[in-house]
């Protein structure tokens, strides 16, 4: 799969990301010009994450993501669908409870977690709403949810210079350091198709979240939205 408008296939999704495992971290932190890490700070900061909470870190790769979580004490549980991603995971943090999973039907009991987050990976499930539904399922009532996902740059100008960048230069960049570089072509054309913060927001809303909110990070281009189960 390499067009944003085909059917996201969870097995071609899966099969993606099992190709970019080995480099997948080394090639966000290039494409992202070093913006991933302080993505992943905030993440860290706004799902505040104590010491004995429980988190779930969706779309968690190879769990670099899930790291501050654990180095606050809490116990988190990284889960993704990329068998691939889980073993290069396995592989570099053996300590940590990697979990095979699919975001639309969570191998989870109900209100097990304080606070679920997934960072760039909402854009990949198959059915959206059936994952935030998923989430909140899994949630604590008064838990929160945390989801960072590239968005729609507010200013215009910049908007125009980003989507150049993401159809131009991505891409071949992609091909220097990626040992899948098709996947990012497929990066390029989801982040253009996905929906502006607003849209989002109005999903979250529809799932049943309440207290939703978002941040723009980066002028826009990745937005940070948050979310509470009512109690």
């Amino acid at each position: 799969m390499t067009r944003a408008s085909l059917d996201k296939q969870p097995h071609e999704v899966a099969a993606m990301f099992d190709d970019v495992a080995a480099k997948y971290d080394l090639t966000n932190d290039v494409l992202s010009l070093g913006q991933a890490r302080l993505w992943r700070k905030a993440v860290a900061q706004a799902v505040d994450a104590r010491p004995g909470q429980k988190v779930l870190d969706l779309a968690a790769g190879t769990g670099t993501s899930s790291m501050p979580f654990a180095a606050v004490g809490a116990y988190v549980v990284p889960c993704d669908f990329s068998l691939g991603m889980l073993r290069v995971g396995k592989k570099r943090q053996p300590w940590m409870p990697l979990t095979a999973g699919d975001a639309t039907r969570l191998p989870f009991a109900d209100e097990v977690f304080d606070a679920v987050t997934i960072s760039f990976g909402l854009r990949n499930v198959q059915d959206t709403g059936a994952a935030l539904r998923e989430m909140l399922r899994v949630t604590k009532p008064g838990g929160r949810v945390v989801i960072c996902e590239f968005s729609q740059p507010t200013w215009a100008p910049f908007r125009r210079v980003y989507t150049e960048y993401l159809m131009r230069a991505l891409p071949p960049v992609a091909r220097a350091v990626s040992s899948s570089p098709d996947a990012y072509v497929y990066l390029a054309e989801s982040i253009r198709a996905w929906p502006d913060q607003p849209a989002l927001a109005g999903r979250l809303q529809e799932a049943g979240w309440s207290k939703v909110a978002w941040r723009d990070l980066t002028g826009g281009i990745v937005a940070l939205h948050r979310g509470v189960k009512s109690l």
